[in-house]
């Protein structure tokens, strides 16, 4: 029995050193290949890390490093659609930081960390192919960050490298630049200085033969003409880096694995269902008086109908199989009533916006608000001011790639269930809502004053989806701002541009034939192949967003999607401008207040009141938050002006002028002992004066550790010297022991100097509040 242990063992050793052995000879030997992007160069590796994973790849630009793997089952899937998972995770190690939480490491994502997984996987996703639905996992890990360059692009060029360089199935690799604008110039892949000032924040992931696969970017109000040259610019670097991973795969001599099966439906099956039921579906999508609801019910009616008689005819057929051949014969039918017949299925022309009405001040007790309807796209936008304390406190990495450590305006986008007529989880923010808010938030940031006194939040709620809701989002945002009193620069509007194309039968890569489609419905973003947002004011472009779902696009239709989407922007402007053309001259009467307090030195004492007690209090009973701005002046933010005028009462009444401008400096009073404590007594000089401490320094010519030593009692009463209050910290300086004699001459020079600090012999400060 041992002997056979020990064999079995033995056995086991040999196995896992053959899969160890074949994990590493897919990588060959380590690689390097540098590409030279305007002054700097990009740094390519693989070959010494992570070689366990299918690809792996570690990209550089100056001192900046991120590691990127990709790993992809052999097995396919259950799914019934690409099962990609890309996560970018952000280590406060490689900034040389230790994170603040209690536990001092990484707990859960970040926003920027969500929206840089959503980058990487817009750039990838359209070049696998169709079919593939095998478990995909891409991460990407910051190595180390210099605080010049941003590792997003790198992540992006490091997911495509990883790509290339593994066996996985993939028509790559992709090339990611960022382009910025300062002064006129464009700059690629810009450091964190320049970007601090540059108008454009353009990253834009391109394909081989100059097509485009994703563009992601904010600008402060961008001409078109520019913002054009940038993506051209950045087209014509992303080959460099293209052609730079092409030389590494073929050094690495990399091999693509064949999948066991690429799920599509059988050619004979789709011949059935265009017999069975392309009558009926072209029946529907030319009945123009369907609306989103009734449009799905008799597709999914015919559906059905079409599914039962499939299952009998082809009864050994995978479920997978009987959907997409409807599926793939109800999307031809769709797509060639634009293609051949110029017509969509709501009635309009290619170029047509639907219907549009806007309403503010929807809601009276609101900062401000806005109704954006757009066809069967409607959107509620309120605005709600709050404290420049309450402005979003950005994490560790962020700051230290972007130097911004809070932001004063947000965009928050919420997408609940029942706007597309479903049930399901409510609360809570998805990677789609948090992706869809932050583009509308780029749009309308470049327009928000950056002296506005207050932080900012909008909120956008999506009440029913038929595309386009982010667009709706920043032209509702736009109206609500405007309605709130903000003075923004412009007013902002957005639109989605769809695309329908058909390919070259020679050259599948290529684009033989194709339509552009303004407003598009979520009907036609789904059977597209394009959702190209963008949006801007009458003079610029301010955000854009390029969603590609094809392997690439010519720059010619980025061109156009441009041009037309600028036309389209325009037109909603002027419909948005009949509502509200400019923003309110001031904030509603209900609204927060912001309000500057000069307190007196000679105040502060009293204002503060002992140990804060006084401001403590006045926040907890009025709401108001007080931040102080320099020795004598308090900034005072109210929720509402009636909070502001029962905070400026309670102000007034503890710091009202009393008794203490009548006293006579040098003079002698009668002061009453309130308190006893170690270090002194507390004393008052009349009755509605605020106790002030002794110290026991000024009590006696005696050191003394304790009143108790001179046998005081409270309510008695002892005489002492005011000498006004110091000009430094604004407390009343009183001493008992100058009249105590033989002092006469101490006296004099307390009366002639009127500043000299008591109490010096001891080391001790003569008095505190």
């Amino acid at each position: 029995m041992r002997l056979l242990l020990v064999v079995g063992s033995a056995l086991n050793r040999v196995s896992v050193r053959r899969c160890h052995r074949s994990a590493w000879s897919r990588h060959g030997v380590a690689g390097k290949v540098g590409v030279s992007l305007g002054e700097r160069k990009l740094e390519i590796s693989t070959g010494k890390l992570a070689r366990f994973a299918d690809g792996c790849a570690v990209v550089q630009l100056g001192d900046t490093s991120v590691m990127v793997t990709a790993v992809s089952k052999t097995k396919p899937s259950p799914s019934l659609f690409m099962p990609l998972v890309v996560d970018y995770r952000q280590k406060a190690a490689a900034a040389g930081r230790i994170p603040t939480n209690y536990l001092r490491r990484e707990l859960g994502t970040t926003d920027a960390e969500i929206l840089t997984s959503r980058l990487i996987d817009r750039s990838i996703r359209p070049l696998f192919p169709a079919g593939y639905f095998y478990d995909t996992q891409v991460l990407c890990n910051l190595l180390a960050v210099d605080g010049v360059n941003n590792p997003d692009v790198l992540a992006i060029n490091g997911a495509s490298a990883a790509l290339a360089l593994s066996d996985i199935p993939w028509s790559g690799p992709i090339g990611a630049v960022r382009i910025g604008l300062v002064d006129g110039e464009f700059l690629v892949n810009p450091t964190r200085k320049e970007m601090a000032v540059s108008t454009l924040n353009l990253v834009l992931a391109g394909a081989p033969h100059s097509q485009v696969v994703m563009i992601e970017a904010s600008a402060d109000n961008v001409l078109q003409q520019d913002f054009c040259h940038a993506i051209k610019l950045g087209v014509k670097h992303t080959q460099q880096i293209i052609l730079g991973i092409q030389q590494l795969a073929r050094e690495q001599k990399i091999v693509k694995r064949t999948p066991q099966k690429l799920f599509s439906a059988p050619v004979d099956m789709v011949e059935y269902v265009q017999q069975l039921s392309s009558a009926q579906i072209y029946a529907v999508f030319t009945d123009f008086s369907l609306d989103k609801i009734s449009r799905d019910e008799a597709i999914n009616k015919i559906r059905l109908e079409t599914e039962e008689q499939l299952k009998d005819k082809y009864q050994n057929a995978d479920s997978f199989e009987i959907i997409e051949a409807f599926n793939v014969v109800s999307k031809e039918i769709f797509r060639n009533l634009a293609l051949n017949e110029y017509r969509r299925c709501d009635g309009r022309d290619l170029t047509s916006l639907r219907n549009i009405s806007c309403e503010v001040d929807v809601f009276k007790p609101l900062h401000g608000s806005a109704l954006f309807q757009r066809g069967q796209t409607q959107v509620l936008c309120t605005v709600t001011f709050d404290s420049i304390e309450s402005s979003i406190k950005t994490d560790l990495i962020t700051t230290a790639l972007s130097g911004i450590k809070d932001k004063n305006f947000m965009l928050h986008y919420d997408f609940p269930p029942y706007a597309t007529n479903e049930i399901g989880k409510t609360g809570g923010m998805n990677r789609r809502e948090l992706g869809h808010g932050a583009l509308a938030e780029k749009a309308l940031r470049p327009v928000i004053p950056g002296d506005f006194p207050f932080t900012i939040r909008v909120t956008s709620e999506v009440l029913e989806s038929n595309g386009s809701s982010s667009m709706a989002s920043a032209c509702g945002g736009s109206l609500a701002l405007m309605d709130a009193g903000v003075p923004i620069s412009a007013a902002v509007a957005g639109v989605a541009i769809g695309l329908v194309s058909k390919p070259d039968p020679e050259k599948p890569s290529e684009i033989q034939d194709y339509r552009l489609l303004t407003d598009i419905l979520g009907i036609e973003d789904y059977n597209g192949d394009m959702d190209f947002k963008m949006a801007g004011t009458n003079k610029g472009i301010t955000a854009l967003q390029a969603d590609i779902k094809i392997p690439g696009l010519p720059l010619k239709i980025v061109m156009e999607a441009i041009q037309q989407a600028t036309v389209a922007k325009r037109e909603i402007l002027g419909i948005m401008n009949k509502t509200l053309s400019k923003p309110r001259p001031s904030r509603k009467e209900n609204g927060p207040v912001i309000e500057n307090v000069r307190v007196p030195m000679s105040k502060r004492t009293r204002f503060v009141g002992p140990g804060g007690y006084n401001i403590r209090r006045l926040q907890a009973q009025t709401g108001v938050t007080i931040s102080q701005v320099d020795e004598e002046n308090f900034s005072l933010f109210a929720p509402t002006p009636s909070a502001m005028n029962e905070a400026q009462e309670f102000i007034a009444e503890i710091c009202k002028d009393d008794q203490e401008h009548q006293l006579e400096f040098g003079a002698v009073y009668t002061a009453t002992i309130t308190e006893i404590r170690d270090v002194g007594v507390m004393v008052k000089l009349y009755p509605n004066m605020s106790a002030v401490l002794l110290h026991n320094s000024q009590l006696d010519h005696k050191r003394i550790k304790h009143p108790s030593a001179l046998g005081f009692e409270v309510g008695q009463q002892i005489q002492v010297k005011y000498f006004g209050r110091d000009p430094t910290d604004g407390r009343m300086r009183l001493s008992r022991k100058v009249l105590q004699s033989p002092v006469a001459s101490l006296v004099k020079s307390l009366s002639d100097k009127q500043s000299i600090t008591l109490g010096t012999a001891n080391g001790e400060t003569p008095s505190a509040s």
